[in-house]
């Protein structure tokens, strides 16, 4: 199950006039401009340099594939309505079974094979591309590149969504899923209030192009009902501002009544067919790098398939070279001393040692770990803060420990070599219901290169609104007992808001 996260709200709309063949955005305003410290040209630069390690780590079909064509033209009908500034907008796919869409900044755009397979009617294939399109429009990868750069410390590592990324640790490949750890696509990750921005604008872009707007609020509900909120890549990727359905419907029903919108194809039907044919990977296999000895997979935009050498890098090597970068910290390194500094977050506040560093996610997120702690290895001491919100509230403690457990599962599942360690204990944290687990899993720190075993404590805390807080203590195997003190004071700070 994946997980979504807290945010904020937005505003933004449009209204398509009638009788004209080209788009008149007569009623639309885009929401003032983000701070971005990147102009359009450095837009593009950073999209293609970004594009060209997308082919280098994941199967990405040629523009021969029939499959490509066809999304190809379903992203020149809607590139040909879509307002603002004119990116050198190119459409690809990739044999992911993940169910996603991703577009880079300057407009390079990757639907995966999972996501043409799980829409029902190209209405809805083209409202996921049309929500892409948005947040190339209003510049959200750049602003939050320009977000990321402020964090400092942080920034310098490339961490993803809290500011993480964590090798082969606690949601170690939170950073790779339908993606890849090497690219370091943290900017991909959309804040609540940008993602309402680009359900909206994107509505707009589909009902301009002649679909039915409907399709964009229909694939979202038709894979929350089939996986559960959160239970697809796209969840995490794309996380849900609330009330999706009832906005989009009100923004659509704003808009002139059209008599015979295109809701599907005979193009979509045999696109999908294809689909359903192609070979496809799992984020690990894809990893992995089998697939690029297959010759099915191109190396550059536009370019033919072919064998891609080796030479471009595996996540595998490169995840051991940076593994290199960690240490084990000595104990007076660890802050265990320290006095406790306050942190007040979006949902939650909490305690941390002052001698430690904290990284800020998009979505309230946030990672407090020692100094030299974490390498781009990713974090091998500290803890990390998030909030998740299941298709049904928590209301007690039988739900709690049932979000608990989809918790650990994801923790597992998304990082080989992770299990729960021993039973799940109930407490509570400042008077608030919560649950606690232990996991094992390897640390980024390694000896003689052999990995040094991980310790982890999830701690899972009920909100009253239905949602979750949880924190992940993290910690190499021979360091737990002396830090176990810390994050039982730590623990015993936080609070929900």
């Amino acid at each position: 199950m994946e997980l979504t996260y807290f945010g904020k709200k937005i505003v933004v709309f449009v209204l398509l006039l009638g009788g004209t063949t080209s788009a008149a955005w007569a009623r639309f305003k885009i929401p003032p401009p983000c701070k971005n410290a990147f102009s359009t040209q450095q837009e593009e630069t950073e999209g293609a340099k970004y594009a060209g390690e997308i082919f280098k780590q994941m199967p990405v079909l040629p523009d021969s594939s029939p499959i490509s064509q066809y999304v190809q033209q379903v992203g020149k009908k809607l590139v040909a309505v879509t307002p603002g500034y004119r990116w050198p907008y190119n459409f690809h796919v990739v044999a992911s079974d993940e169910i996603n869409a991703f577009a880079l900044p300057g407009g390079a755009m990757f639907v995966n094979v999972g996501a043409i397979r799980a829409a029902e009617t190209e209405s809805q294939l083209a409202g996921v591309m049309a929500h892409e399109l948005s947040h190339v429009v209003m510049r959200h990868s750049t602003c939050n590149m320009t977000k990321q750069q402020s964090v400092g410390t942080w920034a310098a590592l490339g961490q993803l969504g809290a500011a993480i990324a964590l090798g082969n640790g606690a949601l170690g490949s939170l950073a790779s899923q339908g993606i890849g750890i090497a690219t370091g696509l943290s900017f991909l990750r959309m804040s609540r209030d940008y993602e309402k921005q680009a359900d909206l604008l994107g509505a707009d872009i589909l009902y301009d192009a002649g679909y039915d707007p409907r399709g964009l609020p229909q694939f979202f509900e038709t894979i929350e009902a089939k996986y559960g909120q959160g239970g697809a890549q796209i969840f995490s990727d794309h996380p849900n501002p609330g009330n999706r359905m009832e906005y989009v419907n009100a923004e659509i029903a704003s808009l002139p009544r059209k008599s015979n919108p295109t809701v599907t194809t005979a193009a979509f039907t045999r696109a999908r067919d294809l689909a359903n044919k192609e070979k496809t990977y799992t984020s690990k296999e894809m990893e992995a790098g089998a697939w690029k000895k297959s010759g099915k997979y191109a190396l550059v935009a536009g370019g033919p398939a072919t064998v891609i050498p080796e030479t471009t890098g595996s996540s595998q090597t490169q995840n051991q070279t940076q593994a290199a970068g960690a240490a084990r910290l000595s104990r007076a390194s660890l802050g265990i001393d320290d006095p406790l500094v306050f942190y007040n977050g979006q949902a939650f506040s909490i305690s941390y040692p002052k001698s430690w560093r904290k990284g800020e996610g998009q979505n309230g997120s946030v990672a407090f770990v020692p100094q030299d702690g974490a390498s781009q290895a990713g974090i091998a001491y500290g803890a990390i803060v998030e909030g998740a919100r299941f298709q049904a509230p928590v209301k007690n403690a039988n739900d709690l420990q049932q979000a608990t457990t989809a918790i650990a599962r994801q923790m597992s599942q998304q990082n080989d070599g992770m299990t729960v360690s021993g039973n799940m204990q109930s407490t509570t944290v400042n008077g608030r219901p919560a649950a606690t687990v232990e996991l094992r899993g390897r640390s980024p720190l390694s000896s003689g290169g052999t990995a040094t075993p991980e310790r982890d404590l999830l701690v899972a805390i009920s909100r009253p609104d239905g949602a979750v807080n949880y924190i992940i203590f993290v910690s190499p195997e021979p360091d737990y007992a002396t830090l176990k003190p810390l994050f039982a004071r730590m623990m015993g700070s936080f609070r929900v808001r």
